[in-house]
């Protein structure tokens, strides 16, 4: 009958028929059969993978007599259910008791260590299993592998694979897998080699593994030949999606997304994986449509999509600031289990703010059921790209009060959105106390900060000081901070200085000579402005095209600057004439000649200025009529908007009576009633 019992037992555990169990169990107790150990495992089992902890520990709690197989189906328990502390804390109990344990309780020990990421426990279950009989045990040297690994301790993880008398496939893929956790590509392909020479046949997972690191150091070249071997041997690993979704997110991440998609198309059974793959390859391509055409067949799939998916895939109409499918994005995470973890609903945030929707983020943060600090800086960020400097400031204190301390990213943002709206005093407090708090170290990002703070302020002298006193070794980004700055107060002597140190650091950075040529160009020294462009051309050097976009009834329109390819383009040249025309008229606007070539007539000036693509953005939305539904036009640059084409901005929402918002590659700005919430300060 017991035998009966624990077969019925093992199988409401495998399928999770809870409600079954518990009845066999009320008919256990009835019939008597409540000291048999072997039931009372069965029962702690069935209840801890069907999650309902509390009556496994019951049962524990009444068991007359406990076996090794007791505790560690137990610690086994709580592992599965997310809780590796109350795991750990009943194997200290353990080890107090006369059970000793065996190899899956000292490798399930060793996982819980790694779940919480603290390699100091791990290492005194090291110590416990060194003392055993058990230290070779391949699963407990396997566990031992893996902790190291994931704590980030890889050569601790290679001393005990070195050690060990006897490896297994599991040995081998945990090393590799270590490996590549480190991103160490080259390490990783050696042990790859190495176990085959050895006569160990790799599986899906040592593919997998070896496969993401050739795509985190961008080994191209390997990964390609691990996709011929697979090929040549005919594997039928190609049309799995574990092999296949990994040979997709390398071809991505090398930027190889002709050839990601065909082995995409060639997977019979496809997950989650090679579709959120592929989707973030074409969305880092900026082919946008493709990217919604596939996650609107990721969803009719029925697939479904996890935590991690969902904030990748909302980060992509973050970045590419697509409100209609951010929204969409938002409503779909609402139905799904994984919208409500805090990761997911921190991308909606951010992808509100990216939007420009900053009610709509607010809403959703003040109605957040748990917020973390990551929570409190996405709305930190987002208010000071916004220009609302006093809101994040006032958030800074208020998530304080709440008992969220702020990380060192928090710290970056309130800088960041004190240098955004002048707020020099408590930039400077701010600074001061990151500074002296022991707990976190400066970045150069920190010090970045505060020189543009200083710089916006016209406090050259003081940028420049911190720079050369700061404890770091200043990068371009910090130099390149203080030229703005030097070009935005016309300080030619400095920014000359500035600019030689610039090129002498990163003399192959078409930005630097591009900053020089328009501080040249502003201050009226064309010769000096031509040299600068000159030099780019003579090194063979392109910077970052222009471009800008906007999206009406759902399609994307992408322009770059001189662009003459959109089948509307002769309307949107007329409308923007005839803007101009009005605006002339009415408030008195001229070009600002000094963004346009200075080399040519006065009319193609004019001419070179009105291809700037946010105003072709802007000159499409006229013409469509505007976008239905919306109060306002947002358009979204990845550079920073010239001069010209801001006071075009702010002359068209004054004479339209129009609200529009540009996102650049610095902040937001939004352009009403002939002003600019940057109050022309950035």
């Amino acid at each position: 009958m017991c035998y009966r019992f624990s077969e019925v037992l093992k199988k409401c555990s495998r399928y999770r028929l809870i409600d079954q169990g518990k009845q066999l169990h009320g008919v256990m107790e009835k019939l008597g059969l409540g000291f048999d150990l072997v039931l009372n495992n069965n029962l702690i089992d069935m209840y801890a993978k069907c999650g309902t902890m509390k009556l496994a520990c019951l049962v524990f709690d009444k068991m007359p007599q406990r076996n090794v197989v007791s505790w560690t189906a137990l610690m086994c328990g709580y592992l599965q259910n997310g809780d590796p502390n109350a795991s750990l804390v009943l194997f200290s109990k353990m080890g107090l008791s006369s059970i000793k344990p065996n190899e899956f309780t000292l490798s399930t020990a060793l996982k819980a260590s790694t779940v919480l990421g603290v390699p100091q426990n791990g290492m005194q279950i090291h110590g416990v299993c060194a003392k055993s009989n058990l230290y070779f045990a391949p699963v407990v040297g396997n566990s031992i592998i893996d902790m190291y690994s994931k704590c980030g301790q890889v050569g601790e993880a290679a001393k005990m694979f070195d050690a060990m008398p006897v490896r297994n496939l599991v040995s081998w893929n945990a090393m590799i897998a270590g490996y590549t956790h480190e991103r160490n590509g080259e390490g990783a392909l050696n042990l790859f080699r190495e176990m085959q020479e050895k006569g160990e046949v790799p599986d899906e997972y040592t593919y997998s593994s070896t496969l993401k690191a050739c795509s985190c150091v961008g080994m191209a070249a390997e990964g390609s030949q691990i996709h011929a071997a697979l090929i040549r041997q005919g594997s039928s690993y190609l049309a799995q999606s574990t092999v296949a979704g990994a040979l997709v997110d390398f071809y991505v991440k090398c930027r190889h997304i002709a050839k990601a998609r065909k082995v995409f198309d060639q997977i019979e059974h496809k997950n989650v994986v090679p579709w959120s793959a592929l989707i973030l390859g074409y969305a880092q391509e900026d082919n946008l449509q493709e990217s919604i055409n596939l996650f609107h067949q990721l969803r009719e799939s029925r697939h479904k999509v996890d935590g991690f998916v969902l904030s990748s895939l909302i980060g992509v109409f973050a970045d590419f600031a697509l409100v209609l499918q951010g929204k969409q994005m938002h409503a779909y995470t609402i139905k799904v289990p994984f919208g409500l973890e805090a990761s997911v609903a921190n991308s909606v945030l951010d992808m509100y703010m990216k939007c420009g929707l900053t009610d709509e983020a607010d809403t959703l943060f003040r109605e957040m059921p748990t917020r973390n600090v990551v929570s409190w800086t996405v709305m930190i960020t987002g208010y000071g790209k916004h220009g609302i400097g006093y809101k994040a400031v006032k958030l800074f204190a208020e998530m304080q009060v709440h008992g969220i301390e702020p990380d060192s990213v928090t710290y970056l943002a309130v800088l960041s959105a004190c240098s955004h709206t002048g707020l020099i005093k408590e930039g400077q407090q701010y600074f001061s106390s990151f500074l002296s708090n022991p707990h976190f170290k400066p970045q150069v990002e920190h010090y970045a900060c505060m020189v543009d703070l200083l710089g916006r302020a016209g406090r050259l002298n003081d940028a420049k000081e911190l720079i050369e006193t700061m404890p770091l070794k200043p990068n371009t980004g910090i130099w390149q901070t203080l030229l703005s700055a030097c070009r935005m107060h016309g300080e030619m002597e400095m920014g000359e200085k500035v600019g030689e140190i610039l090129l002498r650091m990163d003399g192959n950075n078409p930005v630097n000579y591009v900053m020089l040529s328009n501080m040249y160009a502003d201050a009226g020294y064309w010769n000096e402005s031509e040299k600068m462009r000159e030099k780019v051309k003579r090194k063979g050097l392109k910077k970052e095209a222009g471009r800008s976009w906007v999206e009406i009834n759902k399609e994307i329109h992408i322009f770059f600057n001189g662009d003459s390819t959109h089948t509307l383009i002769e309307k949107i040249h007329q409308v923007l004439r005839e803007m101009e025309k009005r605006m002339k008229e009415e408030i008195g606007y001229v070009h600002n000649m000094n963004f346009a070539l200075h080399d040519v007539e006065e009319e193609s000036k004019v001419e070179s200025l009105r291809y700037h693509s946010e105003k072709l953005a802007i000159g499409l939305v006229l013409v469509s009529g505007g976008v239905k539904g919306e109060r306002m036009v947002r358009i979204f640059k990845n550079l920073r908007v010239c001069g010209d084409c801001h006071t075009f901005i702010k002359g068209l929402s004054k004479v339209l009576k129009m609200v529009f918002v540009v996102r650049d590659a610095n902040r937001f700005h939004r352009f009403e009633n002939g002003l600019c919430s940057c109050g022309d300060y950035w």
